[in-house]
Order: structure tokens, then sequence, then C-alpha cells
């Protein structure tokens, strides 16, 4: 198996990078679905603004936002591993601006929870009937700030000024995001206001993360613990 992984998934993503990716998704599940069980009860604010009631609804736009999107991340995020698997420092700010992130997204859910009114969808083709479920399985809170918009930016931010990544890859990674933005707003799973915090709350982690000594910390401490199981094991 070991042999397996190495010649086969180590190439694209380093296989050290895997346990601290995978927390990161973990955590993720964790808050949102914890939080939103948390506080079903609480009273929700509704962040609608006149701009939000000009933005048409475009059912169309489910694609992206319940399939593409989640290849999207998951190519992002074992991109930017990748690209950096000889600097592991660099890996552990993307993970550690991601893990804050989401503890701040935590303190929103709980302390300022929202919601929003949903259009009623009655078509009747692919597009609509997606919709529909997507309502159905997708209750209308936790939305600011939009986690959907913050991942989408994070696998922006993560590669924008990497000299090792092509130029052609980064207008890929600009557009995918903001395509995905563009699909919270066209399917009214978010207003404008929870797009734009998803979005700076992004930036303000990836600045922060490179200001604060945790990302060093944090890839000594998991450099140990490798070498500690793994004594040969490299973190390249």
């Amino acid at each position: 198996m070991g042999a397996f992984l190495k010649k086969y998934i180590d190439p694209y993503v380093p296989l050290w990078a895997i346990p601290p990716l995978v927390t990161c998704f973990l955590i993720n599940c964790a808050i949102y679905w914890i939080t939103m069980a948390l506080c079903d009860d609480f009273t929700h604010y509704d962040l609608t603004m006149p701009i939000d009631q000009n933005i048409p609804v475009v059912t169309e736009w489910v694609f992206i936002y319940l399939f593409y999107c989640y290849a999207f991340w998951a190519f992002s995020y074992c991109y930017i591993a990748h690209v950096y698997r000889d600097e592991p420092e660099k890996v552990f700010r993307f993970v550690v601006a991601d893990m804050m992130s989401r503890l701040i997204c935590m303190l929103f859910f709980i302390f300022f929870p929202t919601t929003n009114t949903r259009p009623e969808i009655t078509g009747s083709d692919v597009s609509d009937r997606l919709t529909r479920f997507l309502y159905k399985i997708d209750q209308p809170t936790n939305l600011f700030p939009s986690i959907h918009c913050l991942v989408s930016w994070f696998c922006f931010v993560g590669i924008r000024f990497s000299k090792k990544v092509p130029f052609a890859m980064k207008v890929f990674s600009l557009i995918s995001a903001l395509a995905i933005v563009a699909s919270t707003q066209f399917l009214k799973q978010h207003y404008v206001v929870d797009a734009l915090g998803g979005i700076a709350l992004a930036e303000i982690c990836w600045l922060i993360s490179g200001h604060i000594p945790l990302p060093r910390i944090f890839t000594e401490k998991y450099t140990k613990l490798v070498h500690k199981f793994f004594p040969n094991a490299e973190l390249k």
C-alpha cells in the first residue's frame, strides 16, 4: 500500500500534506453542521439589501454551486500542497489561515446567525429540479460569511503570488472562484454581503497567517511527529 501511495499519489499530492488537508476538511464540516444544529432555535438575522433584489434567479448556476465547486476545491487544495511540497511552512500557512477562518465563521454562526428568504422554484427542467433539491437539503442558515465564497477565494489566494504557478493557472483559479461566488448570488443561496464577507475573511486570515509564528510552529511540530513514526520520511 505504501509503495502504491508513493508511486501514484505522492507525485501529485505530497503524502505528508494529506493529514493537514483532511483535518481542514473535517474542521469545516464539524463547524458547519454542529453550529447549524446548535443554533437552530436562535434568532436569525436577514441581511438582504436592495441590490440583492435586483439580482435575478438563474437556476443554471446550480451545476457550478452543487458540482463544479467541490471538484475545484479538492483540486486546488491538493495543487497548493503540490506547488509547495518543498516548502512545508507555506503549506502550513495555508492550513493555518484555513482553520483560522473556520473558527471565525463559527463565532459568526453562533453569535450572529443569519438567514434569507429563497424564491419558489416552479420550473421543470433539470436545473430547476436540482435547485429545489438544493433548497431542500441545505437550510438557509450559516450564511454570513459565505463558506462557498471563502473556500473558493482561498483557492485563488493560495497560488496568487507564487512564481511556481503558471499565469494561466492563476487566471483559471480566479475565474473559477468568481464563478462560484456568482453562483451563490444567482441561486439566492447567499446575498451580496455574505459573499463579500467570505472573500474579506479569506484575505484577512491569509494576511494574518503570514505574520504570526503558527505556520512555523506547526511545521516544526508536525515534522517531529512524522519523524517519530517514520524516521526516514522527509517533508518534501
